[in-house]
């Protein structure tokens, strides 16, 4: 049986270019830049900021609701909570 090609272009525009995609995207990259201002965070360490209630389900970009952890925690993670 053959596999389907993958067309990454429609996977991109489904995924990434919705206004909700967006705004979700623009409060990570806050989140992280809080982080690293309080020094929390450096580029190249391998910490990521997580939200323990995701954005996708709901959750806020404020500091109760984020948390440093490693990338390999943060993606392991994934879609799974709340």
């Amino acid at each position: 049986m053959a596999r389907r090609k993958r067309d990454y272009k429609k996977e991109y525009a489904r995924d990434h270019s919705s206004p909700k995609a967006i705004a979700d995207r623009t409060k990570r990259v806050q989140a992280r830049r809080r982080a690293a201002k309080a020094g929390q965070v450096r580029k190249g360490d391998g910490k990521e900021v997580d939200h323990k209630r995701p954005l996708s389900k709901g959750g806020s970009n404020s500091r109760s609701n984020t948390r440093i952890v490693s990338r390999r925690a943060n993606r392991s993670k994934g879609a799974k909570s709340k």
